[in-house]
This record gives structure tokens, sequence and C-alpha cells, in this order.
């Protein structure tokens, strides 16, 4: 079993406007010198975190960790009573990370991410891959209308308790459309009440589709700042197809030839099914694709973090 890294601080942070009224902040951590890479977080709306910075040899790579916009310490944050998510998509965030690379003198790095942060570095990575180095993805989902609808009412079957509630957590007369819709509408309501019950339904539900043993409550949403961005971020983007073509990730994988890459999922993944990186793997025949036994969604767990650590190690010297 590989361990992860100690952890460590940044060496230099800031903020960096990049229009239409947002800044997002950024932090670089290890060796100035050494072999760039980017970690590109999840959700939408989780924000980096340190132990992100632990997956990569601190002093042989330059590991650049940003938030997205809405969240984390960037600004203006998805919690604020009255926020406008108009001009946070999916090419906003690849632009942005377009104008990171640049403020940081980065020729090309290397993309870590998971989740949803597979779907924006793969974006990322099919628009600009002259600027790719490698990717590692962890939970490589595809963001297409047959995920969101696994996970907002497919999985019923699987929680059925738990779904009714969630399923109940908005009017009656809106049950049978898009849920990420309808949740999204109660997130942006002019009652504060309202707003905040919806962000603890979604919440909920958030913890028992991410878990192979049913819902399991994460510390982050004990803070209800970061309940109520969080789900105003995912809703925004679920709501909207993510702001991309349908399986446009599998369609236009050919871009990624010529790009190393590494993915892990958990076999028993029922947030982030593992058919789509099979199907991707399939693609990209410069990806190597690892199904992990008793594995879940996410990173964290020793196999699926060996794989993670071991693909970072291995390109540290690429």
């Amino acid at each position: 079993m590989t361990e992860r890294f100690p952890p460590i601080e940044p060496y230099e942070h800031g903020m960096l406007d990049v229009g239409d009224g947002h800044s997002i902040y950024w932090e670089t951590c290890g060796n100035p010198d050494g072999k760039p890479a980017v970690v590109i977080h999840g959700g939408p709306g989780s924000g980096c975190g340190p132990n992100m910075r632990r997956y990569f040899d601190p002093s042989r790579y330059r590991v650049v960790l940003f938030d997205q916009r809405n969240c984390g310490r960037s600004t203006p944050h998805a919690s604020e009573p009255v926020v406008d998510l108009s001009a946070n998509t999916t090419a906003h965030l690849v632009a942005d990370m377009e104008r990171l690379r640049e403020r940081l003198n980065i020729d090309k790095w290397l993309l870590w991410g998971g989740s949803w942060g597979s779907i924006l570095g793969l974006v990322y990575a099919q628009t600009h891959p002259e600027r790719v180095s490698e990717i590692v993805m962890v939970s490589v989902v595809a963001g297409s209308a047959r995920e969101v609808e696994w996970i907002t009412r497919d999985m019923g079957r699987v929680f059925p308790e738990e779904w009714e509630r969630f399923r109940d957590g908005v009017p009656e007369a809106e049950r049978a459309g898009s849920l990420p819709a309808a949740y999204s509408r109660l997130l942006h309501d002019p009652d504060p009440q309202v707003r905040a019950k919806a962000a603890r339904d979604w919440c909920d539900w958030e913890d028992t589709h991410v878990s192979l043993l049913g819902r399991h409550p994460s510390p982050r949403y004990d803070d209800p700042r970061f309940r109520l961005a969080f789900a105003r971020l995912v809703t925004h983007y679920w709501a909207n197809d993510h702001f991309i073509d349908d399986l446009q990730i599998l369609r236009d994988a050919h871009r990624l030839t010529g790009i190393p890459g590494v993915m892990a999922n958990g076999k028993v993944d029922v947030s982030g099914p593992p058919d789509i990186p099979w199907r991707l793997a399939n693609l990209w025949p410069d990806a190597d694709l690892h199904l992990v036994d008793h594995a879940g969604h996410g990173n964290g767990t020793p196999d699926v973090d060996t794989i993670l650590l071991d693909a970072t190690n291995r390109f540290a010297f690429s």
C-alpha cells in the first residue's frame, strides 16, 4: 500500500480576477521548479482541501489548487442570499483554468481530479490537449442526462426510504419532473427557511448516494454556508445538463489521443457506476483503467489511493 505524502502548506496563493465579477482563489504547493499539476475538485462546489495536496511528491511537483467559481474562498460565494450563477458554466470554468495556467506561466500540467472534477478535467483536456501532460482521475463520470436520472431517480431502488424523503422535499406538483431543477428553484426561494430546508434535504441525499452502505454523515454538511452553496451549484449544473452536450466526453475521446492517463473507479460505486470509465477506456488507448473491488465513490480508500499515488509518482519522471 502506498501512503499519502505528509501535509504541506502553500508557498504562494492569491485571487485571480476571471471576469464577470468573479475572482477565484488559487494556491501552489511543493517545489516551485517541479512538474506542474493542477487539482480539479468535485461537487460542483466542494472547493479544494489540504488533503488533495498529499497525492503528489512535494519534492518533484509544483501543485496548483483552486476553488472554482462561487465556492470555497472564491467570490462571490454561492451561499449569498442573492447570487447570480449565470456566469458559472463548464465553459467559464475551462476558461478560468486557462487564465490560471497563463497567470502561473505554466506550459503544460498534469490534471488530477474526481467525480465532477473528472468532467471538468476531461472537457478541459479535450479543449486544450496541447496544455495537458497527463491525466489522473478517480470516479470518472460524463455528466450525461442518464447519469443524473440514475442518481436522482433510479437509485431510489437501492435506497427507497432515503429517496422518498429526497423526492418529498419538493412540492408534489414538481415531483414527476426534474428534481434538480425543482430543488434549484427552492434553493433560490426568497424565504431563507425554504432555502435552508432544501439544502439540508439535498445534502442528505448526497450523503446517501455517495455511500456504499447508505447514509454516512459528512462533517462538511454541518456548515449551513457550505450546504447552501454546494446544493445550489450541484443543482445549477445538473438542471442544465452540466452545460455540455450529452455524452460529449465520450464523443470527443479521440481528442485525448497521445495523453497518458490513469483512471481509478470502485466496482461498487453506485454514485458513479464504472460503465462510463469502461467505455472511455475503450476509446482512449493511452489510458489505464483500474476497477477496484470493494471500493465506492471517490478517493480515500487504501487501494484507490495506491493507484492514484503510484500514477503521480510514475508521471513525476515523465
